[in-house]
């Protein structure tokens, strides 16, 4: 029987099918212009743009142009690529250009789509950013789509790691720019650290169209863009502590996986006291005194590290370092490093080197950056199940749009064992039947450990298989290019596939790559082209017969979406295939977060040693715990969210101060007011309102004068002159201050006096934002304690950190007058600027794994980006890493693979002396 709401979509269709054939009638008119459009010469399309673009100038708006544009991109697109859009492709390029999520099917031509509502956006002159997972994507699409765009008058720029500032601002003025969500990041933030408007690159935002939406905006909100500089070496403390955890037994402890916490029981926290006490590390008797809050924070760490983390599951180590390994995709995410010492807990724990902690300088979440674009649009092949916290963080809505050709591939029910031992019997048995029939079979795993398990029974059976995980990513695009052949069986991690298709039949153009590399042009190598192609084509008819591709799921994931990822393998483009997920009770998802209860019901119910239930309310069991933890996961990046919108907000007025400060003429009257609000704070801290002269604290009010306004006044008779008072103190030294102040900028040029100030004014502003970021880091950490008071954690954040937020802002005030009052200023001739240390830029891109922050860079004395070239003296490299410049095998230990080579190539390392 129906019920209420089933039975309105049956008469009245969903609000996604609804919205869909409201667009109808606008396609049809895009339709409609295709037989003119079609008609014009090559110059006459290319016309096309300087047209549209001045009826833009004379008041229409994008969408009174949109179906003409469309129909522009359409045909350019069909004579320069050889595509021309589908229907459902224009439905998509409506719904990016209306602001809303598109989520497309796998292979059903998403990069095409894009095309039209980034031309169309670009019309307006304000600049289009298109937003990838990866550089490769970046570079590939930039060229690829960049002949429509070039084609039709558009300029093309693409953002990736290692371009100078020039190059940078050039690629941002261009009508389109292409690039990584971390390059876009990294120059916000670089941008608000230059000291000059000049120097910076970005434009202010328009419009962004991001690939891969759900990668960015969901996987990654919890990780913020940073950059960072070193501090203080405590590897002693982390393997100390590291030593007293390790002694510990289970039962003093108390762990919630579910949370991935780990807490000392009373005898355990009586047993770690003893121990650090005997080893010096404990100031006092009691672990939780004041004095011991840094030991208790490495304690934790050390605990988290050793209980919950686990080996080749979250993390592989590799030539002597720990590499995180992303729960998403399966892969190792080198030059990625887990921030508030976990790390380096883990680095003890493994008993490799501890590298240092790093600073934060300044930092972003992708939530906040993409937020500042007045308007937004992503596409995905995965976003409905995320699409309330799309809505809520973003204000986006998911369009579901449909595939051009209908999805033959089949999703059965789950199978469900007693055990892993029979669900891997199982597993074992389908993978032989499939290969038998040459049916190829992708097989998908949620950790490396339970991929090389699968592969040890495969091995044992005799099944010919390749395994791919963060082992062996170095050779993913090779292994499934050809996951679609005859009978190929393919053990995957969670990153099945992602960036490239699984074809049936194998990959024509991968193996003429490979196998005809040596051959050059001419008829012999044409002849082996048209044999690899006839005998990719005869291959993919038998694989058809077969079944189509074959995804297996040996486990659910804690997120639908990523389920739904590999399920996306299958089924391309109206190909046929077959999903299916095999479970057992000691997965992870039901041990942690199943119904328990109904699950032990239906295992005592007689089920014999082998044998399978297969039936839709297991599945919808399993559904059910997936939403609980998504529900769950939704949380946390909320209330992070939270918190980081009140670092949000300050970090805007900050910004736009910097902002202020350089795009105005001068900055004299910011500089008198902060003096004359610093001299206001001295006297009421000395001389408060209402009290006797014979009170003040003239010792005070002395060091205060000389020491921050840098006056040689002496104020020790003030307080036993006749009627004076609080307000004659005050504008006394406000009067001498600025008399000080005046005589220091009357002996030099204007234009210098001006340019000192904001320098000033931009290094005071920098130094405690820096120190303020610090501040509230710590703060974040502890504020949940306020819980035990019934208050509200992050009401009370809110409160401190705003009060923080002044104290700065007095700091800065103060800092501005003690230098421009104590400093003394002579003319010289130009000299090199000291160089400051290199600053680390981390993030992670989820598609490759690899550290996609860009080069580390180096900042001069007054906050400008040098150029990667501009310190490639291997001697000077070597001495900002604190490296040996001769010892190669030291730099594998200690440079980044994506830095540049000490040795002054100006290459990145790992394509350098760090090639593996």
């Amino acid at each position: 029987m129906l019920g209420l709401g089933n039975l309105a979509k049956s008469l009245f269709g969903s609000s996604n099918e609804r919205y869909l054939k409201s667009l109808r009638p606008l396609v049809k008119r895009i339709n409609d212009l295709e037989p003119q459009i079609g008609a014009l010469s090559d110059e006459a399309l290319q016309a096309q743009t300087p047209k549209l673009k001045a009826e833009l100038a004379a008041g229409k708006s994008l969408d009174d142009i949109l179906p003409e544009a469309f129909a522009t991109v359409r045909e350019a697109s069909r004579r320069v690529l050889g595509m021309r859009h589908f229907d459902v492709q224009l439905i998509g390029g409506i719904v990016l250009h209306r602001g809303e999520i598109a989520e497309m099917r796998t292979g059903e031509g998403k990069t095409l789509v894009a095309t039209l509502a980034v031309y169309l956006n670009a019309l307006a002159g304000k600049g289009v950013h298109v937003v990838t997972v990866n550089d490769y994507l970046a570079s590939r699409d930039a060229q690829w789509m960049g002949l429509v765009y070039r084609f039709l008058g558009l300029s093309v720029g693409v953002i990736v790691p290692n371009l100078d500032d020039a190059s940078r601002r050039a690629a941002y003025a261009a009508d389109i720019t292409y690039g990584t969500n971390n390059e876009f990041g990294f120059d916000y933030l670089r941008d608000n650290m230059k000291y000059s408007r000049e120097q910076m690159v970005q434009r202010p935002f328009h419009y962004a169209v991001v690939d891969e939406v759900d990668s960015v905006l969901v996987d990654e909100a919890r990780t913020p863009l940073i950059i960072s500089g070193p501090t203080d070496d405590k590897s002693g403390l982390y393997t100390a502590v590291n030593a007293v955890v390790k002694e510990l037994e289970r039962e003093d402890v108390e762990v919630d996986e579910k949370q991935k916490s780990v807490i000392l029981t009373e005898a355990g926290t009586e047993k770690v006291e003893r121990m650090l006490s005997a080893a010096g590390l404990l100031e006092g008797e009691n672990l939780y005194d004041f004095e011991n809050t840094q030991v208790v924070h490495h304690l934790n760490q050390a605990l988290r590290a050793i209980v919950i983390f686990r080996r080749d599951t979250d993390y592989i180590v590799r030539d002597g370092k720990v590499i995180i390994i992303d729960e998403f995709t399966g892969r190792m995410m080198e030059g990625r490093r887990w921030s508030e010492g976990l790390h380096q807990a883990v680095e003890a724990k493994e008993g490799v080197a501890i590298q240092p902690e790093n600073q934060t300088l300044a930092s972003i979440t992708f939530q906040n950056y993409f937020r500042m674009y007045p308007k937004l649009g992503g596409m995905t092949g995965t976003a409905a199940t995320e699409a309330a916290e799309f809505y809520d963080i973003y204000k986006l809505n998911v369009v579901e749009i449909p595939t051009n050709v209908p999805v033959q591939r089949r999703d059965v029910d789950d199978e469900f064992y007693k055990n892993s031992e029979d669900k891997y019997k199982a597993i074992v048995k389908a993978i032989r039947e499939a290969q038998t029939r040459g049916q190829p079979v992708l097989v998908g795993t949620v950790s490396i450990e339970k991929s090389e398990l699968l592969s040890e029974y495969l091995k044992k059976e005799g099944v010919e298989h390749v395994v791919l995980n963060a082992r062996y990513h170095e050779q993913e695009a090779a292994i499934v290019e050809q996951a679609g052949r005859i009978g190929a069986v393919t053990i995957a991690t969670n990153m099945a596939g992602r960036g490239t298709d699984i074809k049936l039949g194998g990959n024509d153009e991968a193996r003429i790559a490979r196998e005809l590399r040596d051959m050059p042009p001419g008829p012999e190598r044409e002849a082996a082209e048209a044999r690899i192609k006839q005998e990719v084509g005869e291959e993919r008819l038998k694989v058809l017969a077969a079944g189509g591709l074959f995804v297996l799921g040996t486990e659910r994931h804690e997120s639908r979406r990523i389920d739904n990822q590999l399920r996306g393998r299958s089924g391309r483009q109206g190909d046929p295939g077959l999903s299916r997920f095999y479970l057992s009770l000691d997965d992870d998802l039901l041990r942690i977060f199943g119904q328990q209860s109904m699950l032990s019901r239906l295992m005592n119910s007689g089920l014999e040693e082998g044998e399978a239930i297969v039936h839709p309310w297991i599945s919808k069991a399993i559904e059910t715990a997936q939403k609980k933890v998504e529900a769950r996961n939704y949380d946390i990046r909320k209330q992070l969210l939270q918190y980081d919108d009140v670092m949000n907000d300050q970090r805007k007025v900050v910004y736009d101060q910097r902002a202020d400060i350089m795009d105005s003429e001068t900055v004299g009257d910011v500089v008198v007011d902060m003096r004359h609000e610093t001299v206001n704070d001295i006297v009421a801290a000395r001389c408060p309102q209402g009290s006797y002269p014979e009170q003040w604290d003239i010792e005070g009010l002395q060091a205060d004068v000389s020491g921050i306004l840098g006056l040689a006044t002496d104020v020790s008779g003030w307080a036993k002159e006749e009627g004076i008072d609080p307000e004659i103190v005050l504008d006394r030294l406000i009067e001498q201050a600025d008399a000080h102040v005046a005589a220091k900028a009357a002996s030099l040029p204007a234009e210098t006096w001006v340019s000192i100030e904001k320098s000033f004014l931009l290094q005071a502003l920098d130094h405690h934002w820096k120190e303020h970021l610090a501040t509230l880091d710590s703060l974040r950490s502890v504020i949940h304690l306020r819980a035990y008071a019934q208050k509200t954690p992050i009401n009370e954040y809110k409160r401190e950190a705003f009060a923080l937020f002044e104290r700065m802002l007095a700091a800065v005030r103060e800092d501005v007058t003690r230098m421009l009052g104590a400093a003394q200023f002579e003319l010289k001739a130009d000299e090199p600027q000291t160089d400051l240390p290199n600053f680390v830029t981390t993030h992670i891109d989820p598609a490759t794994g690899q550290n996609e922050a860009g080069p580390t860079l180096s900042f001069d004395a007054f906050g400008s980006a040098l150029p990667p070239g501009a310190l490639v003296a291997a001697q000077g490299a070597a001495e900002m890493l604190d490296i040996d410049p001769a010892d190669v095998e030291e730099w594998r230990q200690t440079v980044s693979r994506n830095a540049e080579c000490p040795c002054g190539s100006g290459k990145k390392f790992k394509h350098c002396h760090g090639a593996l």
